[in-house]
C-alpha cells in the first residue's frame, strides 16, 4: 500500500485524517506523512484498515450509541 491508496480508501469509506489516527492510536501528522510518502507506511497498516472496514461497516449497520461505535440500543 502506497500513499494514494490510503488517502483513496479513506476518502471511500469517509474518515478523515484525524478520525483514521484516532482510530489506529497514532498522530494526524503520521497519516499526512503515509499519504504524502514523507514517511513509509507500516507492513501491518493493510490488515488494521482492513479490521477498521469490518468495524465501519457494523457502525453503518447499527450506527452507534453514546459515542460508542456499533453500540445498540436494546429494544
Amino acid at each position: 500500500m502506497d500513499g494514494k491508496e490510503l488517502k483513496l480508501w479513506r476518502k471511500k469509506w469517509g474518515v478523515t485524517q484525524v478520525n483514521l489516527a484516532r482510530r489506529l492510536g497514532t498522530y494526524q501528522v503520521t497519516i499526512a506523512r503515509w499519504e504524502t510518502g514523507a514517511r513509509k507506511i507500516p507492513f501491518l497498516l493493510p490488515l488494521a484498515l482492513e479490521a477498521l472496514e469490518n468495524r465501519l461497516r457494523k457502525e453503518r449497520n447499527y450506527g452507534s450509541i453514546n459515542g460508542v461505535p456499533g453500540v445498540q440500543e436494546a429494544e
